[in-house]
């Protein structure tokens, strides 16, 4: 067996773990944890950095008899947690672990701020790319983000304060959990970014105060469930004249966007913002660019009456858009002339996929040949619909919709190599 234990936050190891150690022949760990810990003078320590010499080692060691080793793994609090089981499993089969989890340094945070966690979103930017941290922390009010080399505080907050400069978020940065260096630092998106925070730092939590303490128990941890409905009636939102995506269209269109929580989806030609509130309602962050200061206003009061956070730039595409984070997914509603140049600089940005919404079809043909020259699969369709409508005399009548083209272009997969030709 390989026994595999949590270190903690600062408390010390439990009996067991401790004549565990004492009989141990190899103990695998980080540096801080090897230090901290009683090693028999027979037990090889292996630092833990990359992880395939670590698995090498702990390989090599049961390959001897079992009668002579004794094989332990350092980890911090819940190794089950985004740690170090999964290696082991995957290499090593579930049947061989031993796991004795402690208090994880997220647990101990939210203990530390008197918050419950259950309805906390966790997201790990440890040796992964922030933006999927980052865009977590846009959509939703309570976040715990495990940090890394080159996403810690000052990354997050540079990323955050960029996107959102006006957000009242504020993040909670934690290090030296447990031990007697132990400090928690309310700052704000903007202070963090240009702080040194060094080595020290367990986990930083990104909170929107004024949503993070849940007035109800909560029956399923993580975010609040998805909406039971999509695709909202018109009447839903404020909007001009008829500058609104009608709900047919809006249906199809988020199912060919398919906005998901850690995505990041840009609406261009806003307009009342619907499209940009139904996604954040799905849980993606979103970025609505609306060229009229009026429009700005009314996509942000639309975003505040569904409670979603929705960033709203104004500006002209494609000249706004170099400015933008880079988007997973992009729903042009507007554009005129320069339509075919906007979706060529919203393919340039790598997003999975871009939908564009079209009255004018003599527009379709150079939007089409726009998605297909970047690269893009290419399908589209004409959506007309009839909808009921009461007549005088308790009859009901269709009542024609206005036509809208629909195109969508997908990014294909990326071909591995090695591929067959």
């Amino acid at each position: 067996m390989i026994r595999v234990i949590g270190t903690g936050t600062g408390a010390p190891l439990p009996p067991d773990a401790e004549a565990e150690l004492a009989a141990a022949t190899l103990v695998v760990g980080a540096r801080r944890h090897l230090a901290a810990a009683r090693l028999p003078d027979t037990a090889e320590p292996i630092v833990l950095g990359p992880l395939p010499p670590a698995l090498d080692a702990i390989d090599q060691a049961m390959a001897k008899p079992a009668d002579h080793q004794r094989i332990v793994v350092l980890a911090s609090g819940d190794p089950g947690f985004f740690g170090i089981v999964r290696a082991l499993a995957d290499r090593f089969g579930a049947e061989a672990l031993d796991v004795r989890p402690a208090v994880s340094s997220i647990a101990t945070a939210f203990a530390r701020l008197g918050l419950t966690w259950d309805d906390a979103i966790v997201v790990s930017a440890h040796g992964r790319d922030p933006h999927t941290a980052v865009n977590v922390c846009r959509a939703h009010p309570k976040v715990a983000i495990l940090t890394g080399p080159g996403a810690g505080p000052a990354e997050l907050g540079t990323a955050l304060h960029s996107h959102s400069p006006s957000s009242e978020r504020i993040l909670i940065v934690a290090s030296s959990l447990g031990g007697p260096d132990e400090h928690l630092e309310r700052v704000t998106p903007a202070e963090a970014a240009t702080r040194n925070w060094g080595p020290a730092v367990n986990v930083v939590l990104c909170l929107d105060e004024s949503r993070a303490t849940s007035p109800a128990p909560t029956t399923i941890a993580g975010p609040s469930p998805r909406p039971t409905q999509w695709a909202l009636d018109e009447t839903e939102f404020t909007y001009r004249d008829s500058m609104i995506s009608k709900f047919e269209v809006r249906a199809l269109a988020l199912a060919r966007l398919g906005p998901r929580l850690g995505d990041h989806v840009w609406d261009i030609g806003a307009g009342s913002g619907s499209v940009a509130v139904e996604c954040a309602r799905l849980g993606a962050a979103v970025t609505a660019v609306e060229k009229s200061a009026d429009g700005v206003e009314r996509v942000r009061a639309n975003a505040a009456a569904h409670g979603v956070d929705v960033a709203v730039v104004q500006g002209v595409a494609p000249a706004v858009l170099s400015e933008l984070p880079a988007p997973d997914a992009v729903f042009i509603g507007g554009g005129g002339r320069e339509l075919p140049a906007i979706v060529t600089a919203c393919a340039h940005r790598a997003p999975r996929a871009i939908v564009v919404a079209m009255a004018a079809l003599d527009r379709v043909p150079a939007a089409r040949e726009a998605l297909l020259a970047a690269g893009f699969t290419c399908d589209g369709l004409l959506l007309q619909s009839s909808r009921l409508a009461p007549l005088p005399g308790d009859v009901t009548r269709l009542a024609a919709t206005n036509p809208v083209f629909l195109l969508w272009g997908v990014r294909p997969p990326a071909r591995t190599e090695g591929a067959t030709q």
